[in-house]
């Protein structure tokens, strides 16, 4: 039945040549910006179906059909399968709640290009691929895809890398450290500071199963600190591991120190294998304070965070010892049960880049 209407429908023959032409019309652009061309069609095509209420006017059938028809008239394209329109479909229905705040009608005799959609361009800055596995995993939460789509644009994740971040609750964890920030930060720092935190961190990379101790799981985060350094975040650039601070005529040890380059701060990192405990807070303090009077540079990085990673907290507890003090902490829990990527580009700062802000050189945003 399907067949026969699309053959004898004038108004869905006119459409299927419509998105033919406005293909053909996209891959003459496309020679420059091929990805954000691609998106553009698909958008326009899921807006047609849901708009022009397609399934309703022509039958259930009719993606079926109008998959058919587009690869009829744009032989050997990629793309034109049923799944693939009905990804379109559910593109534009999962976005458009931000199209309707953009909606600017340029013409009365252009009506297909009534959403704007150079001004979606987060949305058209990551690959085709990406978008179905966001599509696939959020269920239609458009705060938690926007969250992908930005975090993928900043870190230049693979589809697979997405995909098992994702797998990890990244979007859960994101920013969720218990901290003090906002009292001992200025802000947009405070806030920033809290954005690079997760809790639980997932250690899963580091394959550890049955008993360890602390010098153990130390050991493994160390010998992976590239993926460590990826679910850290970006920005993250490894300093040194039980590092040395003389404290007066005491030696002390900080478990593993680190900078960030967005915060132009040192991260000092504390890793209990134990449960929270308040006298943490007194030693991590300290060493927040050393690194200040001895490595920090007035004027070139900002104030010292330090962040205890523990095995588990009671939050009340741990809410109580932030109070208690002057230096911007923050208390995450670690797990070591989810799967991790192996493997992501353009996370880890490079050696230049962290050479060049201890030297001063990126003093300038």
């Amino acid at each position: 039945m399907s067949q026969s209407i699309s053959i004898i429908d004038q108004a869905y023959k006119k459409w299927v040549k419509e998105l033919a032409l406005r293909y053909k019309n996209s891959q003459i652009k496309a020679s420059i910006k091929i990805n954000t061309e691609q998106l553009k069609y698909n958008w326009m095509l899921g807006r047609d179906i849901v708009e022009m209420n397609v399934e309703k006017r022509w039958g259930e059938s009719v993606i079926t059909q109008l998959s058919k028809d587009l690869r009829n008239e744009l032989p050997g394209i990629q793309g034109l399968s049923k799944s693939n329109i009905y990804y379109c479909k559910k593109f534009y229905l999962l976005y458009s709640s931000i199209a309707a705040i953009f909606q600017q009608p340029v013409g009365k005799n252009n009506p297909a290009e009534s959403v704007p959609v150079q001004q979606l361009t987060g949305i058209f800055e990551i690959p085709w691929g990406h978008h179905c596995v966001i599509m696939d995993k959020v269920k239609g939460d458009i705060d938690k895809a926007l969250f992908y789509v930005g975090q993928t644009i900043e870190n230049g994740w693979s589809r697979a890398v997405l995909l098992n971040l994702i797998d990890t609750d990244l979007y859960e964890r994101q920013g969720k450290a218990l901290t003090n920030f906002e009292r001992n930060l200025p802000a947009p720092e405070s806030g920033l500071a809290q954005e690079i935190t997760k809790d639980p961190y997932s250690f899963a990379f580091a394959r550890i199963t049955g008993t360890y101790n602390e010098k153990r799981l130390k050991d493994a985060l160390l010998a992976n600190i590239s993926k460590f350094l990826i679910e850290l975040g970006t920005g993250f650039a490894y300093v040194g591991k039980e590092y040395r601070l003389q404290i007066g005529e005491v030696e002390n040890f900080i478990d593993l120190l680190f900078y960030n380059l967005k915060l132009r701060c040192y991260v000092v990192i504390e890793v209990k294998i134990e449960k929270f405990d308040s006298r943490d807070i007194g030693q991590l303090g300290t060493y927040v304070t050393a690194v200040n009077h001895i490595l920090r540079e007035e004027g070139k990085d900002n104030p010292t965070i330090g962040l205890l990673i523990c095995k588990s907290k009671d939050n009340t507890l741990a809410q109580y010892a932030l109070e208690s003090s002057s230096q911007p902490l923050g208390i995450s829990e670690y797990e070591l049960g989810k799967f991790y990527p192996e493997k992501v580009e353009g996370t880890i700062p490079t050696i230049a880049e962290i050479e060049a802000t201890l030297n001063g050189e990126n003093s300038k945003e």
